[in-house]
């Protein structure tokens, strides 16, 4: 670990000089600052024995306690990625680009894959805003920022102490290089002593030698001036190139980074084997519910509530990835391919029994010998047999069975489909998700008058192109419908906490189609098997709303789905 700042003592004449007055205050303000940082790193416990001796008999005794010392790093994360989405900035820049793709179909194949890489990157960048690293974070700063205070001070002193370098820039810098050249040597081998004085002291002779040096260079440099000035210029060029190449590099290892933190890291051989593994399952479920009867016999009559069977592969993998933090193979994820069926199915079966009666002939011999037929009507218990199978939804997992860290990990997979959209075909596997493109609009200017409606709008827009993750309610976990308007509302104004799609309804005062406007709530019922409403997105102007679908984007309320599904427009109540 990198040695703390030093703490600077000061003599009197230094805080009172006027050069160095406010170099003094700085530094002492940035001490303080980082000794409360470093405070709030967080303790870790210790177990050590402790001996005492009773004073009356002589005894001694050994016993274990628990005592606090300073952790000296940050936590340890179980995988390397543990966040959700976020970075609205790259949004509205990728948004600026679509603008012109079609002028550059070159720019759009290039803008796509750099869009995939940075989805993932946002997600796995989330991770380092965890409010567990806060503390040491906050406390690198406070040190970095003493470290520049210090140096701060030190080169000030330098300077006053060789006046003579004022006048020179080339000498002047050179004296600044050398006294934090000095700075980080004696730092790394702990030679400061406290003293402001004698750590400036240490690196006077580092200022002194800069100044002999920046002379001679002065004086070479008058005598060769056309020269430097063709050197200088050379050297501005490749300083110029280099920044570029550096740049460019960076920008390619973070988009590196972001691709291989949000590509699935197992082998095709383990994921297409933990898929047929669970369609395995799924098929062995119909073959029982086709021969159901055969196998459960005895009853008079058969009803049967079927879910469909079926699952995405996708969130399947995404699942067993962000369970496991990274890497998996097959015969790891038995045991969870089995919880995660039955947690899925539900094939439940219930009797009901009616009495009922049948008619009955009987032959009956009179005492003449003829023979005549008599009916009767006799009770018997009739017997239903009703089979229900529920499907849970794979999808709908995740947020009850994992944290939050994992449910963000799992939203950052699903946002890329693993990198891999060829692993499961829609051709072959008719449930697999497709990577999707959020639909773009732009909102009429006229809407963007109201302050409230472009407070919800400048919130809103952050997230377009987020999966829908069902149950999400952050940035973090990405979102499902309500946790996105109630995030949206939340962070623009109001406070109505995490509601659902009815209880934000409820919330809400109803408005026709004549008298809606942007800002309303927009709700629809039975988008799923649920009583009440079922889905609610923002109101935008022109007939179109933005909303969590699968990703999030605007759509079209005269689409015939959304005819079908309408339930009522919703104003907000004052914030």
């Amino acid at each position: 670990m990198e040695k703390r700042a030093p703490r600077l003592q000061f003599t009197e004449e230094e805080q009172t000089d006027p050069v160095l007055k406010k170099f003094v205050h700085r530094e002492q303000k940035a001490a303080v600052k980082a000794d409360r940082a470093q405070a709030k790193v967080p303790k870790k416990t210790a177990l050590k024995r402790q001996r005492a001796v009773d004073p009356a008999t002589g005894k001694v005794t050994t016993r274990l306690k628990f005592e606090e010392v300073d952790k000296k790093k940050p936590p340890k994360f179980t995988h390397a990625v543990r966040d959700a989405p976020g970075n609205a900035v790259l949004m509205q820049f990728h948004r600026e680009i679509r603008q012109s793709e079609d002028e550059n179909v070159g720019v759009e194949a290039a803008h796509k894959s750099e869009e995939s890489a940075e989805t993932g990157g946002r997600l796995a960048h989330s991770a380092h805003r965890s409010h567990k690293l806060k503390p040491y974070r906050e406390s690198a700063k406070a040190e970095k920022r003493l470290d520049r205070a210090n140096l701060g001070y030190l080169q000030k002193k330098a300077a006053r102490d060789n006046p003579l370098l004022s006048g020179n820039p080339l000498a002047h810098w050179r004296q600044k290089r050398a006294v934090k050249k000095q700075y980080a040597a004696a730092k790394r081998a702990g030679h400061f002593t406290g003293s402001a004085g004698k750590a400036a002291q240490n690196t006077s002779k580092a200022a002194k030698t800069a100044a002999r040096e920046g002379k001679r260079a002065a004086a070479f440099v008058g005598r060769h001036r056309n020269g430097f000035l063709i050197t200088a210029g050379i050297f501005l060029v490749l300083v110029l190139l280099l920044n570029i190449l550096s740049s460019s590099s960076v920008l390619l290892e973070g988009a590196l980074s972001g691709v291989t933190a949000s590509t699935y890291p197992s082998t095709d051989d383990a994921m297409l084997g933990a898929e047929a593994a669970y369609a395995q399952k799924e098929a062995d479920l119909q073959d029982e519910i086709d021969h159901y009867e055969t196998q459960h016999p005895g009853y008079d009559e058969y009803h049967y509530d079927l879910d469909k069977i079926g699952h995405d592969p996708y969130v399947l993998i995404s699942i067993l990835t962000a369970w496991h933090g990274g890497e998996w193979t097959l015969d790891e994820v038995r045991d969870m391919l089995s919880a995660l069926f039955s947690k899925e199915y539900q094939l439940t079966q219930t009797v009901e029994t009616e009495t009922r009666t049948r008619t009955e002939t009987d032959t009956v011999t009179d005492p003449d010998g003829t023979t005549h037929t008599e009916t009767r009507q006799v009770p018997y218990t009739y017997t239903i047999c009703n089979v229900k199978l529920h499907n849970e939804d794979l999808s709908h997992l995740p947020i009850s069975i994992m944290n939050e860290d994992q449910v963000g990990v799992y939203s950052m997979y699903m946002s890329t489909l693993g990198n891999r959209p060829d692993l499961f075909p829609s051709s072959a596997y008719p449930n697999a998700s497709t990577v999707k493109k959020p639909t773009e609009y732009d909102i009429p200017p006229e809407a963007m008058a109201d302050a409230r409606f472009v407070a919800m709008m400048t919130e809103a827009k952050k997230y377009i192109g987020y999966p829908y993750v069902w149950g999400g309610s952050s940035p973090k976990t990405s979102f499902d419908c309500s946790g996105y308007v109630s995030w949206v509302i939340n962070h623009s104004g109001w406070n109505v906490g995490r509601l659902g799609a009815q209880g934000l309804c409820d919330i809400c005062t109803p408005a026709s189609h004549a008298d809606v406007r942007p800002g309303d709530l927009v709700f629809f019922e039975h988008t799923y098997d649920t009583d009440g409403v079922s889905h609610v997105g923002i109101y935008v102007g022109n007939g179109m709303m933005l909303a969590a679908g699968d990703p999030i984007g605007y759509s079209n309320l005269n689409n015939s789905y959304w005819q079908i599904h309408f339930y009522t427009f919703g104003r907000l109540p004052n914030p």
